[in-house]
């Protein structure tokens, strides 16, 4: 994105499976509103915008922006999921962080955020 290429591919690829993670987690048992249904109902109304600024509106004027800020905010929310995850499943970062709120938890999810920021 920030060197103007477009990568046609690569985007379709992206958009198809960040769509399809966030659309699969609503097939798991429904125990509740959890995190995870709020974080993938964001994701699926930023991808609502993301995917018709690419196809529809084929990132013309500010369509190019908005595409790029909504498929960074997708980016990041598949990031954030992927270490919630890692630091519940793999037992040596669950020990790090059993609660979800200890300092290398929280450390991660910031690094996150920088490098997707950029």
């Amino acid at each position: 994105m920030i060197a103007g290429k477009r990568l046609d591919s690569w985007n379709g690829i992206f958009l198809l499976t960040t769509a399809l993670t966030s659309i699969t987690g609503f097939f798991f048992p429904f125990h509740g509103l959890t995190p995870g249904y709020i974080v993938g109902a964001i994701s699926l109304v930023v991808l609502a915008v993301a995917i018709p600024a690419r196809y529809a509106k084929h990132l013309a004027g500010a369509w190019r922006k908005i595409y790029a800020v909504t498929a960074s905010i997708a980016l990041y929310l598949n990031v954030f999921v992927l270490i919630a995850q890692l630091f519940m499943k793999v037992p040596s970062l669950h020990v790090l962080a059993p609660t979800g709120s200890e300092p290398p938890f929280l450390i991660s999810q910031v690094v996150a955020m920088a490098i997707s920021s950029c």
